[in-house]
């Protein structure tokens, strides 16, 4: 955890600074096709061992029971992975928000395929803004694996097995939003490993010389 340790108080707020900047491009990019307010918290930053990292994620729903994940992963200099976590059945209510009606048309067969497809779709906006953001204020550029859907499942089966590493730790990047008028709110993590870390620092310092 060495590396991650020497992140400094000033390099943990200017990468919330970035985060806050990310995350309000997310919400900005996703009300503008739902046409619907998006609040976002202040991005919370903690680090934990990579091995922590289910234990941590499904202590942060235990209030939920199940859930459902949207899972992408990004490389670049910066990489990692992002999930987007909701609250079982929040796919329901996100189908209206992304339809031309409040009371979508369809066949109770095809509500769970109809379902994924919004989380995806959601995700897919939400994630490659926020993350594209990210890449763009530190220089970087970054590709995306597809996302992924877990429906109702446990949130450490949709964790990269490269970040358990034990001699690993990982910082997470959080923050909380919720659709104004609707009953529906999530988290969006980004998680990154320690093999970001030695250049994420030079990033914020580059960061910061453009202000100066």
């Amino acid at each position: 955890m060495d590396n991650i340790s020497q992140i400094s108080e000033e390099e943990r707020d200017i990468l919330q600074e970035i985060m806050n900047i990310a995350f309000g491009k997310a919400a900005a990019d996703l009300a503008e096709i739902i046409n619907i307010f998006v609040v976002l918290s202040i991005p919370d930053i903690k680090i934990v061992m990579a091995e922590d990292l289910p234990g941590y994620i499904k202590e942060e729903f235990s209030e939920f029971g199940n859930i459902s994940i949207v899972e992408q992963n990004f490389w670049g200099e910066f990489k990692g992975s992002a999930l987007l976590i909701f609250p079982a059945d929040s796919g329901k209510e996100l189908i209206s928000l992304l339809g031309d009606n409040d009371e979508p048309s369809y066949e109770p067969q095809s509500s769970d395929i109809l379902e994924s497809e919004t989380l995806m779709e959601v995700g897919n906006i939400l994630i490659g803004a926020c993350v594209g953001k990210v890449a763009e204020l530190l220089k970087d550029v970054v590709t995306y694996s597809p996302p992924r859907v877990i429906i109702e499942d446990h949130p450490s089966v949709s964790m990269p097995k490269t970040l358990f590493d034990p001699s690993n730790a990982a910082i997470i990047l959080k923050t909380v939003f919720c659709f104004n008028e609707r009953n529906v709110n999530g988290f969006l993590f980004l998680i990154t490993s320690n093999n970001s870390v030695s250049w994420l620092k030079k990033a914020l310092v580059d960061f910061m010389e453009q202000y100066e």
